[in-house]
């Protein structure tokens, strides 16, 4: 014990030693934060600046929402600049019965201060006092904005110095007293603000609504717990990555076909709905007959044979239905338009939405006949692996290795060309060919011809990597990309905060799904379940309050974020709120954010209800 004590006493000083350096060492790092951040008040001291700062948090504190309706005093009283070597010539005795001013003295040279007074005007009106030249009564000099107030008896007194306008004419000093009347009324711009808060609340919603439905479906391949079991051999997985370009080639042209069969009889709203009710009906009766729920005996060759030829029917038929619901709802949506009624907004929406269909239609018959092919290969590899011997397995990988590395280096060498023009086939195709070929050779060589392969994290990292990526550009540089691609306006917003939105979303989602309880997922997984059936019945129940909170927070965070891409042209009450800034114009530009503090004080109230309600 007492050795104990003394090793303790012992280390004392150098425990010391070290909060003292620790302190040291915050307090160079601190002292260095102030110089490189300019920390210094003497600039708030100044008179000035504190001027300024109450003039600004003045009008911040009177949005400008409420205004009256106005009635103008305007009067004007005679001053000579400089006095006259005749003297001053007789002036009219102003009319004391009503509103007047006196200027004391009358005369006096540039530079020298006079008096203006006024009586009997309004009680508690205020207005600007202007100098008017009586040569040139356009060119009146501003002697303050609002500077003039009347107390409860309609007395003002006001002192200021003459502007350098000497002239032989008599020349006047203008008071304009403003008097409320009426009763009243919101201002222009708090109409404005009401229209662009709406924009927002709308640009915000869109955008989270499309981020979170792709963002779904990311967030599981960007979960570690789900992609780490993931394994798949070699030959299984050269003719995967093979079977993506040649699928996503091939869908795509035969959907671009299929659109070519639609494009003559597009534009017949009843042949459209025609095909839009038959369609469902032949698909349904094809899948009956080429799909049957009891097999009596196994089918033969012929017979499976032209089941997938009905299969594949089905599917043409299908896109060739999509293709007529667009140009249906175009269609539509034109004559709704043409109405110029109150439902128009409907009209543009359907329109709209048809031709997103008629957009995405082909990348998605793409991507789906990719998947497709891809994943027939993928089994294809897999029995290849349980039938073949080691020898002729590792002559299979080494052929199809090496030429999926060469398909996919070059496809990468083709976007390099794409994006940076280098125009030099040895860096953008040979080069990038003979890379992947050697990498694929390598990985056939040197793994065991029967092994697995994480396949499942190396789609976790390159998707994290991905995700990472995006998510590291703000939406304020995503909104200057878009207004490019698709001019000025809430649309760029729209999609500027949709992408930003995906790559986030899908963060949060993927570390909600990394922290459920792995007891039922390990519970389904043992049952036999395929990686779908896992998700929807072990991992889908645990994350859908939080999947909730998290789409309702960047609802919010969507609303704030839209003040900020309108300064770029995204749309938005932010364009607005940028414009009266620029202009110095502090009581619009407090009406607008008072509009976007009510807004997301609403949204946390309604996200807040809705959390309670789910979980």
């Amino acid at each position: 014990m007492n050795q104990q004590k003394n090793n303790n006493k012992k280390a004392s000083p150098w425990k010391s030693v070290q909060l003292g350096l620790a302190i040291l060492a915050g307090l160079v790092i601190y002292a260095y934060g102030f110089q490189v951040t300019k920390v210094d008040l003497e600039d708030l001291r100044s008179e000035r600046r504190q001027e300024s700062l109450i003039r600004v948090m003045r009008a911040l504190a009177k949005p400008d929402i409420i205004a009256y309706d106005q009635k103008e005093e305007v009067i004007n009283a005679p001053v000579y600049v400089t006095c006259p070597t005749t003297g001053v010539h007789a002036t009219a005795e102003p009319d004391k019965t009503g509103a007047y001013v006196v200027v004391t003295p009358i005369c006096a040279n540039p530079g020298e201060t006079v008096q203006v007074e006024g009586f009997n005007f309004a009680p508690n009106t205020n207005g600007p006092l202007r100098f008017v030249p009586g040569s040139d009564p356009a060119n009146t000099v501003e002697l303050g904005r609002d500077n003039v107030t009347t107390d409860s008896s309609g007395h003002f007194v006001f002192t200021f110095t003459l502007p350098k306008r000497p002239s032989a004419d008599v020349q006047y000093i203008r008071a304009t007293l403003r008097e409320n009347v009426g009763a009243p009324h919101l201002t222009r711009t708090a109409y404005d603000t009401w229209e662009k808060i709406i924009e927002t609340v709308f640009l915000a919603l869109l955008a989270t609504t499309f981020g979170t439905f792709l963002a779904i479906p990311l967030s599981f391949i960007a979960a570690r717990n789900l992609m780490k079991p993931v394994r798949s051999p070699l030959s299984s997985i050269a003719l995967s990555l093979l079977g993506w370009p040649i699928g996503i080639g091939f869908g795509y042209l035969v959907i671009r076909w299929v659109e070519g069969l639609s494009a003559p009889i597009a534009g017949n709203l009843l042949v459209n709905v025609v095909s839009i009710i038959l369609v469902p009906i032949l698909a349904w009766l094809g899948l009956r007959w080429a799909l049957p729920q009891e097999e009596i005996s196994k089918p033969v060759a012929s017979l499976r044979l032209a089941r997938m030829g009905v299969l594949l029917l089905v599917l043409l038929i299908s896109f060739f239905g999509l293709f007529q619901l667009a140009s249906f709802s175009k269609n539509l949506g034109s004559i709704v338009a043409k109405g110029q009624g109150p439902l128009a907004f409907l009209g543009n929406f359907f329109f709209q939405s048809g031709d997103i269909v008629s957009l995405i239609t082909p990348a998605i018959g793409g991507l789906a006949a990719g998947g497709f092919l891809s994943s027939f290969l993928g089994r294809l590899g897999q029995r290849t692996t349980e039938k073949l011997s080691p020898a002729s397995l590792k002559i299979f990988n080494i052929i199809f290795s090496t030429l999926a590395g060469i398909v996919l280096f070059g496809l990468i060498g083709q976007l390099v060309q794409w994006l940076y023009l280098i125009n030099h086939p040895v860096y953008t195709l040979w080069g990038p060919v003979v890379t992947g070929a050697l990498l694929g050779l390598a990985l056939a060589v040197f793994t065991r011809a029967k092994d697995t392969l994480p396949t499942g994290l190396v789609i976790y990292y390159i998707t994290r990597t991905f995700l990472n990526g995006l998510r590291s550009i703000e939406a304020l540089v995503m909104a200057i990309v878009f207004v490019i691609a698709v001019g000025i306006g809430p649309f760029a917003g729209v999609m500027a905060l949709g992408l930003h939105t995906i790559v986030s979303l899908a963060k949060l989602y993927s570390e909600q799904v990394e922290s459920i309880m792995a007891g039922p997922l390990e519970a389904i997984t043992a049952t036999g379940a395929n990686r779908l059936q896992t998700i929807v019945y072990a991992v889908i129940p645990q994350i859908v309050p939080p999947y909730i909170s998290y789409t309702m927070y960047r609802w919010d965070i969507n609303v704030r974020m839209s003040t900020i891409i309108g300064f770029v042209g995204g749309g938005g009450i932010g364009f607005l709120l940028q414009q009266n800034i620029n202009l110095l114009n502090y009581r619009a530009a407090s009406a607008q954010m008072f509009a976007i503090a009510i807004v997301v004080a609403s949204m946390d109230y309604i996200s807040s209800v809705m959390r309670e309600k789910v979980i």
